[in-house]
C-alpha cells in the first residue's frame, strides 16, 4: 500500500472506481451560537464514481451527496436543517459535486446545492492505493450563503468546513 500526506497523492491504477457508500462519509465543522460554539456533523455519500486517467489531468470524479442524511446528534436541530428553511431535502434530496480539473494535489469542480452551483476546490491531504482501490481525505470550505442556505444569519454558521473521507473499489 502506498501512501501520501498533504504532498500530492498517491495515483491509483487508471480506471474507473466506484465510491464505497458504506465506508465513505463527508465531515463538516460549523459554528453557531453566534460563533461561540461548534457543531459536528455528517452526510452520507449517495454514490459516485472516480475515472482515474493519464495524463491525471483527464481523470475526473462526480459525487452525489444524501441531503436527508445530515445529522449532527441533536434530532430538533438536524430536522431544522434538513427543513425548507436550510436544505430542503424534500424537493432537493441530492448536492453533487462534478469535477473540472485534477491535479497530485486538488480537485476542482462545481457543487450544485439547491439548484446553485458555485465552483468548489477540493484539498487532498491523503492518499493510499492497494491494487484495485484506493482511499482519499479531501477537504475544502464552503459559503452556505453562496448556495441559497441563508436560514439562521447570525446564529447559524455561515461557513462549513468540509472534510470527504472516501474508499474507491475498481469496477
Amino acid at each position: 500500500m502506498e501512501t501520501n500526506r498533504g504532498n500530492g497523492a498517491a495515483t491509483p491504477q487508471l480506471g474507473r472506481y466506484d465510491i464505497d457508500t458504506s465506508s465513505s462519509v463527508i465531515k463538516f465543522r460549523t459554528k453557531h451560537m453566534f460563533g461561540l460554539g461548534s457543531v459536528l456533523g455528517t452526510f452520507a455519500i449517495r454514490g459516485g464514481t472516480v475515472d482515474v486517467a493519464e495524463p491525471l489531468g483527464e481523470s475526473s470524479v462526480r459525487v452525489e451527496i444524501d441531503t436527508a442524511s445530515f445529522e449532527t446528534g441533536t434530532e430538533k436541530r438536524d430536522s431544522t436543517v434538513r427543513s425548507k428553511t436550510f436544505l430542503d431535502t424534500g424537493r432537493y434530496p441530492t448536492m453533487t459535486f462534478v469535477s473540472e480539473s485534477v491535479d497530485a494535489t486538488g480537485i476542482t469542480g462545481q457543487l450544485t446545492v439547491r439548484e446553485v452551483t458555485r465552483p468548489v476546490t477540493l484539498a487532498i491531504q491523503e492518499s493510499r492505493t492497494a491494487p484495485g482501490a484506493f482511499s482519499a481525505v479531501a477537504t475544502t470550505r464552503i459559503d452556505r450563503l453562496e448556495f441559497g442556505v441563508t436560514g439562521s444569519r447570525g446564529m447559524t454558521g455561515r461557513y462549513l468546513d468540509l472534510t470527504l473521507e472516501i474508499q474507491c473499489t475498481r469496477t
